[in-house]
């Protein structure tokens, strides 16, 4: 079974700094998005999917980000299931990085 992995703030932090290739996408809610992201990432939900899924890379690590890092890790589990390499659920989520680097938000 494929499978997702955890990954910390610190470091994607790092590999944000780094400017390694990734993909990041948000699952939470257009709202909550809206009013801040992580630089980068794009938001994803059930009627974005399916472009996504054709027009990825398969190859580059695929972050996952939900609000505390719960609901990611469904979406996370699915998404290694649709053939990507790499899957990451980020531990914490959104919450977790503002709080730790409000200044790396974007709205």
């Amino acid at each position: 079974m494929t499978t997702f992995q955890h990954l910390d703030i610190p470091t994607l932090a790092g590999w944000l700094e780094g400017d390694q290739a990734l993909t990041l996408v948000d699952i939470r809610d257009p709202q909550s998005f809206a009013q801040g992201h992580i630089p980068g990432s794009r938001r994803l939900d059930n009627d974005t999917v399916g472009a996504f899924i054709e027009e990825a890379s398969r190859e580059a690590p695929l972050v996952v980000v939900c609000y505390h890092g719960h609901s990611s890790q469904q979406a996370a589990a699915w998404l290694a299931g649709q053939g990507f390499a790499e899957v990451y659920s980020l531990d914490g989520g959104f919450t977790d990085w503002q709080h730790r680097h409000p200044d790396r938000v974007e709205s």
